[in-house]
């Protein structure tokens, strides 16, 4: 690759980069000497492959309608890989959920079928992009260790995270922000307050001991754990007890600022970047990255919005661009131990995306996967 920008952990480096069996082999500023294949990049950036730790994008093409799940899981996937890829994506660790109350029935089909057609997918050679495992554990559901406990060895698994959406608990202590985000408005009190009581029987019962449960099993594994939706300094004071290493979307700057003191990192969602704000009332993305408190962002739910919420930490909040898409590539590669990708280095894998500034939006033009173009 040549004429590019390439953006390095040092900075931005005009030059010529080559690759050699899938990986990264040396990044000068002259066009090699010798019978090289050469792509001519007409100035655009290139970037390190940008690294997803929380999506549940794929539970969408599982489920495009309530109730709805697709027929073939096989097309499902191919249908989220696509749209990871086409972001810049080139490790993702899908997010499935183990276990949300009302729906753990469905959730457990879900939780099933994605990892079968992951497993199936990979074999087959039928990706694009990497494609490992988080699994959200919500430890109120009294289903959750029957959904968790069957996949806890699977090779790919490489974030478990730790949910509690009780009304009254962490996002939710104020009830009203409940009834709305999960559209409840319109029950009566008497109808709301027969889910509600259920739902705190559920979590008294069941939160610690399934916490400590899933805690104990990751531990024995070397599988990193996230806490999720931290609200108060008590919530980071707990994650790091139990010796979890993130903090997903913490809701204020308090408990951002005990993550940052006690050494987790600090996911963010990118769609709280890009739309400047967060749709549940909680703190902003780009509040949290202007005070340093800010490590990693996720597309969540949106993955172009991954590309996008990086960029705009530089245009927007004024991180170096360098800064700003390690928030995507080297931070999450860092925090998971995955050391063969995320910077452009030699040795690394050959995962990289090649990024044209279209006026104030980054535009993906080309992906390679270990050196093999695949968008």
């Amino acid at each position: 690759m040549t004429d590019a920008k390439f953006v390095t952990p040092e900075g931005v480096v005009e030059g010529t980069l080559t690759v050699r069996d899938g990986k990264i082999d040396d990044l000068a500023p002259k066009s090699p000497s010798g019978n090289f294949e050469t792509i001519d990049c007409a100035g655009d950036y290139i970037i390190p492959g940008l690294i997803e730790l929380h999506t549940d994008n794929l539970e969408g093409d599982f489920q495009p309608r309530p109730g709805v799940i697709w027929p073939s899981r096989m097309l499902a996937l191919h249908s989220h890989d696509s749209s990871l890829i086409s972001s810049g994506i080139t490790t993702v660790l899908d997010s499935v959920s183990c276990g949300q109350f009302e729906e753990s029935k469905l959730r457990h089909e879900m939780l099933t079928m994605s990892i079968a057609a992951i497993k199936e997918s990979k074999q087959k050679g039928l990706l694009r992009a990497d494609h490992l495992l988080h699994l959200r554990c919500e430890v109120c559901d009294p289903y959750v260790m029957d959904m968790f406990l069957p996949h806890v060895d699977e090779p790919n698994l490489k974030l478990v995270s730790l949910m509690d959406h009780t009304p009254g608990q962490r996002q939710f202590c104020n009830i009203d922000k409940y009834k709305e985000y999960y559209k409840l408005e319109k029950l009566s009190e008497e109808e709301f307050g027969r889910i509600k009581d259920e739902l705190v029987f559920q979590q008294d019962k069941n939160a610690d001991v399934y916490r400590q449960e899933i805690i104990r099993l990751c531990h024995a594994r070397n599988i990193p754990l996230a806490s999720h939706d931290d609200t108060t300094p008590e919530h980071v004071y707990q994650a790091k007890n139990e010796g979890l290493v993130l903090s997903e979307f913490p809701t204020t700057v308090e408990a951002a600022q005990q993550a940052k003191k006690h050494g987790l990192g600090i996911i963010m969602g990118a769609p709280n970047v890009v739309r400047n704000g967060s749709h549940s009332g909680n703190v902003s993305a780009r509040e949290l990255a202007r005070q340093g408190l800010l490590n990693i962002l996720s597309s969540d739910y949106v993955p172009v919005s991954l590309l996008h919420g990086a960029y705009l930490l530089h245009s927007e909040v004024g991180l170096d661009l360098h800064d700003a898409f390690a928030t995507v590539t080297a931070n999450p590669a860092k925090f998971l131990g995955l050391d063969d990708r995320g910077t452009i280095e030699a040795g690394r894998l050959a995962d990289l995306a090649r990024i044209s500034i279209i006026g104030d939006t980054p535009m993906v033009r080309s992906v390679w996967r270990a050196g093999k173009n695949v968008f």
